[in-house]
């Protein structure tokens, strides 16, 4: 296989969607909307007509959403009871919308219909005028793949128990999907999304025990789990944002962290190890006012070293799982353009990123760094994945990035003309073709002493070796973009 063929096995169609696409690339048509003051006869007429599931109700202008009607509410509240479809559609309609706006995921679309039990996303502009409807069936068929009836069972889980078997369904059904074929960027996705819910869910049912301090906080995801990137086997990785004066931080976290740190111990329970870094919201060192974090970011950029460097780099993939999104988001709005005002600390980053190569000999043989206990392995971790992850975080961080993923990050340095449209593809595919291997590879019966991103190449069928070697060569690519942006030696 040359190269070129190998870039082509690598080119597999990608989901119409990723979980970072804004939720105006799903919007596709204008809404269909009827006045507060109309009838179900007449909201059904326009439902046949329209051929929709769903009508918005609206103030008399036609601007603001009040509620929506379905053809499940027409069953539960109309035809069952027996009601008269002359009745006011304001009478059976369901209030109590949940909205996003247009630049709002995919992923908080998906997340937030999983973790209210609603089937659709009323999406609005920043003045509260109706945009659009989102429906379930929009965003990857999640009907189809039982994605909600496992995120019922996480909404439903009242203790430690029921919290563990969610964390199971959570893990078969990743399985399940695995088996069928699903691509990488899709799956983890999919499980990316059960886990903020189980842990929205953990979070919920420890505040009831606990009692934290009334203060409006963000709990955040780190690392992988900040890039939508979590394997079978990771780690836990969070922090929490918290907003008080210099005052009164010491005493709020000095009742945050107890908290926090029993939802750590859940999650380990549930089968999210503790970090072995102690990089949690339960360590008082992540458990910080916004103006902590600031300070803190601060000095890893204007005064970085070698460990700062190595421990900070997850830290730049924070996402908002629970709680005051807003903290987060201010948070990554103060910090973008002061990381990209900095290049000597993107050198640094890019610098420190070079240091791991990909597994290659000059003939484009696997090379091995021969473990003792592990001969003849790999390590689709630290010399796979984490090679694209890091190089993106770098270009993402240098052109003011919001999103954290690594493909949304490579797609966006693709705008500023870092590749050509095949290249980009064959990055992003080799990228996703890796982690799809770690995947596989996690979630076989494996000897427990085996760390789970080390595989034999020699176990691979021949078409999976060649196109992981194709795969790996997409990474140096990669990096010899860094090489060039900050005229580095390679």
């Amino acid at each position: 296989m040359n190269a070129s063929q190998s870039s082509r096995a690598l080119e597999t169609a990608a989901p119409r969607l990723s979980a970072y696409s804004p939720l105006s690339a799903v919007v596709r048509r204008t809404p269909v909307t009827v006045p507060l003051q109309a009838t179900v006869r007449e909201a059904l007429e326009l439902l046949e007509r329209s051929r929709v599931g769903s009508v918005v109700v609206t103030d008399p202008a036609g601007r603001v959403p009040l509620g929506i009607f379905t053809l499940q509410d027409l069953l539960r509240r109309v035809t069952l009871p027996g009601g008269d479809l002359q009745q006011p559609i304001a009478g059976v309609m369901t209030g109590g919308l949940i909205t996003l706006e247009p630049q709002a995921s995919v992923h908080q679309a998906v997340l937030a219909m999983a973790r209210h039990g609603v089937r659709h996303v009323v999406v609005v502009d920043g003045e509260g005028r109706l945009v659009g409807v989102v429906t379930q069936g929009d965003l990857f068929g999640l009907q189809r793949v039982g994605v909600k009836e496992v995120s019922d069972e996480i909404r439903a889980a009242c203790d430690l128990k029921g919290l563990q078997g969610a964390a199971a369904s959570v893990r078969r059904l990743a399985d399940g999907l695995l088996a069928q074929g699903i691509g990488a960027e899709t799956l983890t996705h999919f499980v990316s999304t059960l886990n903020d819910l189980l842990t929205i869910r953990v979070i919920e049912l420890t505040s009831d025990e606990c009692d934290p301090p009334p203060v409006p906080l963000c709990w955040i995801a780190l690392g992988s789990e900040g890039r939508l990137e979590q394997t079978f086997s990771t780690d836990q990785d969070n922090a929490l944002i918290f907003d008080a004066d210099a005052a009164s931080a010491p005493r709020l976290r000095k009742g945050l962290v107890p908290f926090a740190r029993a939802v750590n111990e859940k999650l380990a329970a549930c089968g999210y190890p503790l970090c072995a870094s102690n990089v949690m919201a339960g360590n008082a060192s992540w458990c910080l006012t916004l103006e902590e974090w600031r300070r803190t970011f601060t000095r890893w950029i204007h005064e970085p070293d070698p460990q700062a460097l190595l421990g900070a780099a997850i830290f730049f993939d924070f996402r908002p799982v629970y709680g005051n999104a807003a903290l987060a988001e201010r948070l990554r709005e103060w910090l973008l353009p002061v990381v990209a005002s900095r290049p000597v600390f993107l050198r640094l980053l890019a610098e420190k990123a070079l240091e791991h190569r990909p597994p290659l000999g000059v003939l484009r043989g696997f090379v091995y760094d021969q473990p003792r206990d592990f001969p003849h392995t790999i390590d689709l971790k630290s010399s796979g994945s984490r090679l694209f992850a890091d190089a993106a975080r770098i270009l993402g961080l240098a052109h003011k990035v919001p999103d954290t993923s690594t493909a949304q990050r490579l797609r966006a340095a693709d705008e500023a003309g870092y590749f050509g449209p095949r290249t980009l593809s064959a990055i992003i595919e080799g990228f996703h073709f890796i982690h799809l291997q770690r995947l596989r590879h996690q979630s076989r019966p494996r000897n427990p002493r085996v760390p789970p991103n080390r595989i034999d190449p020699r176990e691979l069928n021949g078409l999976d070796r060649r196109v992981l070697k194709e795969a790996l060569r997409q990474a140096s690519v990669l990096q010899a973009c860094l090489v060039r942006e900050y005229e580095l030696r390679y």
